[in-house]
């Protein structure tokens, strides 16, 4: 008998993602959508909806710069475009145009730009002069900066013709901002602007064939110039001009104004008539470019930031601006500093003098602040991304006077996910991270009418650290929300979920969780406050908030030490960052101590009775695992049978097996009996099971069959006979293109012993592969397994990086297909949610 699956298909439900720290990292598009790098993913998000709609593959480094074509400067000459198109660069030097077609919104990898660059691309910027035709220039940290020509196609599919114009060797000191314009006049020239690692502005002017020269340096900031904004043309009286906004680690801004002078033909007989006066000159440096001559002068100095000023952008102009009558530019500037604040900056009418009218954030020392500010392409919403991976938004919500409201944006984790898991009932995941946080992830129903079905936010931040986080377990069974994580640290560490996330989670389900009522109320918790070092979180009791808000902490004394106390509330709505970083906490119940390294896997037995941990392990001595007495929290036995890292461990179903697989190549099973007061273990079988380290093993739900998957690129399906307890080896499947790193088994159909195995590659792909296991006799010794695989994912759906663990939830059957949902965390930072549906499998 062999099951057919006729039918299976697989869709993205979720992905959360954070950005890198790096600072031209972010884009905001015409296409009213926003671009950024997490790890070397080029991640898109849609600011409407607040969710992340897909990943590009394609490069092999950290994306450190993206830029959208047009940007939301040009949106005004984006009115009916069909496709938009996507610059982005990685920390190898390398450079890739990426097209967005509105219409189906699919992405198509274009071309990878001839290597130009040796390291890192550190800036792109791009000045549209017509719909079809693109300058842009990129920088890199190996002191080369390129100008380029892009000629767009005009039909989907049609080839783009790249032109390098320009590359400028600018020395040892790389360039870290650019800027490009049309040089005022109707000229024909193009300046560009660049700034770096010393305090000067160095301005380029050259035609759109190329033939850039240096024009001349601009002097004024005191520290590194991090950020440069050319405006599009003003018209002013008779002389036409373009403004420059600049800013600097020195926390200032400053606004310089270039303006035509005339043709030399001009200057020359001014010149002669003696008409210059010193005054010309002491306001700033006159350049030549071409036959025209143009003078630059400080226009404005803008102190209000009290840390570095990472970014400074125009406000884009309106939609309705005609390129006829010249762009109207709006004169408002958006900065962005370190200070953990956004300024939004205009000219008074009556004396002109620049304002800060609008700041949004919290002056913080705390907490490090924002690499960048942006526009909407409306103009009618601001776009952070700060130290922690995290967006900021508001929005201008005023009608008659500004109101900027927070916003609610995308979140995840800005540094590799590490592991994933389940709550027991399946209402939310929670995954862990080497950004040392661990984070909640539910769907929050019905939020809006308009949406179909939920939609899935980060609802809680339970654990802040100062170690990375390598593994997590949530505690299975009855009772409270409990979840055990292990961190680059000797201690696990258990954490049991607040009042306030009770609520919170009742409010997103809106349904009846899975706690009972009487647990609420025995539940005396509200949540927790985060220690001086922030390696421990303390509960703040229900009856102890009067006392919280009475005596605010410390009798007001600012001490390096203190930490502002977090108020834990139920949330009606999905939180946003601040509120997660502070206000989610769960308290830690208890430390287990034990092992003698850092802890790398962690798992929980089905009744929710066991936990097991193991640590890094260069040697027998350390490789134990240790099992743990859910409750008591007293550790109950030392399993000891390998020699290197224990990579997985997991529980069988009927919780009377532990497999246990490592890096020295083998794998492990132990025989669980539990009495009454104690708990006895026997290793029944160890095996070499494969040539290289094997990462991940996962058991048959339906009986004791089990998977194992390994850096020699294949997957073992292996069997536990009933009558002698050995194990025999039934099925290799066909080689994989690259090391298994995480593999999760799933049923379907229990009288037919059929389910489905998930595999996730280092390649970051994944693949969906039916398994049917038939026993004779119910013995495996004349058992078999028929294998196929039914779905390979997509790679615009897949991780960039490596899979680091698969988690299967089982959603709904009914009569013609099966529905399942599979979480998965990879090194690309990201946790992903697929809805996999399967027609019900025939026996044939």
């Amino acid at each position: 008998m062999s099951v057919n699956v006729s039918k299976a298909e697989a869709k993205n439900l979720f992905i959360s993602a954070g950005c890198n720290r790096i600072v031209n990292n972010v884009s905001w598009g015409a296409s009213d959508l926003v671009s950024f790098g997490a790890q070397n993913a080029v991640v898109i998000f849609c600011p409407k909806a607040a969710q992340i709609l897909t990943t590009l593959p394609g490069h092999r480094a950290a994306v450190t710069c993206t830029h959208w074509l047009p940007s939301n400067k040009f949106a005004f000459k984006a009115k009916s475009l069909e496709r938009h198109y996507l610059l982005s660069g990685d920390a190898d030097g390398t450079l890739i145009l990426w097209e967005f077609s509105v219409a189906d919104t699919k992405w198509r990898h274009v071309l990878q730009l001839p290597q130009s660059h040796k390291k890192g691309v550190t800036c792109i910027t791009a000045f549209m002069v017509s719909q079809r035709d693109a300058i842009f220039a990129t920088s890199s940290s190996d002191g080369t900066v390129c100008i380029w020509d892009a000629e767009l196609p005009t039909s989907s599919g049609g080839e783009c013709k790249l032109t390098c114009l320009e590359n400028l060797i600018v020395g040892s000191r790389p360039m870290v901002t650019l800027s490009l314009a049309q040089l005022p006049g109707n000229t024909g020239l193009i300046a560009l602007a660049m700034g770096g690692l010393d305090n000067k502005i160095y301005l380029y002017c050259g035609e759109r064939t190329g033939k850039f020269v240096r024009a001349c340096e601009v002097k004024g900031h005191t520290d590194w110039i991090r950020s440069l904004d050319f405006s599009l043309p003003i018209f002013s009286g008779e002389c036409d001009s373009i403004l420059l906004v600049s800013s600097s680690q020195d926390k200032g801004i400053r606004i310089w104004k270039l303006t035509l002078r005339g043709s030399l033909a001009d200057t020359e007989g001014t010149r002669r008539r003696g008409e210059i006066s010193l005054a010309s000159y002491i306001e700033g440096p006159v350049f030549v470019a071409g036959s025209f001559s143009y003078q630059i002068s400080l226009e404005s100095l803008l102190i209000g930031h009290e840390d570095w000023v990472y970014s400074v952008q125009w406000q884009s102009p309106s939609v309705v601006a005609e390129e006829e009558v010249g762009f109207y530019q709006p004169q408002s500037i958006l900065s962005a500093s370190m200070d953990k604040t956004m300024m939004i900056w205009q000219p008074e009418r009556k004396t002109g003098i620049w304002m800060n009218v609008v700041t949004v954030g919290e002056l913080s020392h705390c907490a490090l602040g924002f690499y960048g500010g942006h526009w909407s392409p409306d103009a009618c919403s601001i776009l952070a991304h700060g130290f922690g991976g995290e967006f900021h938004m508001w929005k201008n919500i005023g009608v008659s006077s500004d109101n900027w409201q927070p916003q609610k944006v995308p979140s995840g984790h800005f540094a590799a996910v590490t592991d994933i898991g389940w709550a027991s009932c399946g209402e939310y995941i929670l995954s862990v991270s080497h950004d040392q946080t661990t984070r909640i992830f539910a769907p929050w129903h019905n939020q809006d009418p308009q949406s179909n079905g939920d939609s899935w936010h980060e609802i809680a931040r339970p654990q802040v650290h100062g170690h990375d986080i390598n593994c997590a377990a949530i505690i299975q069974g009855k009772g409270n929300h409990r979840f055990v994580s292990g961190a680059d640290e000797k201690v696990a560490r258990v954490f049991e979920a607040p009042l306030s996330f009770l609520k919170t989670l009742h409010h997103a389900t809106s349904e009846q969780s899975s706690f009972p009522e009487d647990v609420q109320a025995d539940v005396q918790v509200l949540g927790a406050n985060m220690s001086a070092l922030g390696l421990s979180q303390k509960p703040i009791y229900v009856n102890a908030t009067h006392e919280v808000q009475d005596n605010p902490g410390n009798d007001g004394i600012d001490t390096v030490e203190s930490v502002p106390d977090a108020v834990p509330i139920a949330l009606t709505e999905p939180p946003i960052e601040d509120q997660l970083a502070w206000h989610t906490l769960w308290p830690e119940s208890h430390k287990l101590y034990g092992h003698g390294n850092e802890l790398f896997s962690l798992c929980c037995d089905h009744e929710g009775k066991l936990v097991a941990s193991s640590c890094k392990a260069q040697s027998a001595t350390v490789a134990d695992i240790w099992l743990w007495q859910v409750g008591s929290w007293k550790a109950v036995g030392r399993l000891q049978s390998h020699s290197l890292t224990v990579t997985q461990m997991e529980f069988s179903q009927d919780d009377n097996l532990l497999l246990a697989v490592s890096r020295d190549r083998q794998f492990s099973v132990f025989k669980i009996n539990r009495g009454m007061d104690e708990i006895n273990y026997n290793l029944i079988e160890r095996r070499e099971a494969h040539k290289r380290i094997i990462w991940t093993c996962s058991w048959n739900p339906f009986g004791h069959e089990f998977a194992t998957g390994s850096r020699d690129k294949t997957v073992k399906i292996w069997g536990v006979e009933k009558k002698t307890s050995s194990v025999k080896q039934l099925l290799t499947l066909p080689p994989f293109d690259s090391s298994v790193n995480a593999l999760s088994w799933v049923g379907l159909v229990r009288q037919r012993n059929h389910g489905l195995l998930a595999v996730g590659m280092e390649t970051g792909l994944l693949q969906i592969w039916s398994l049917h296991v038939e026993r004779g006799d119910y013995s495996i010794s004349t058992g078999s397994v028929t294998a196929a695989p039914i779905i390979r994912l997509d790679p615009f759906m897949c991780h960039v990086s490596a899979v680091n663990r698969l988690a299967w939830k089982k959603r709904e059957k009914n009569e013609n297909y099966t529905s399942l949902q599979l979480a998965s965390c990879g090194a690309d930072n990201c946790v992903r949610l697929y809805e996999i549906t399967v027609d019900k499998p025939d026996n044939h």
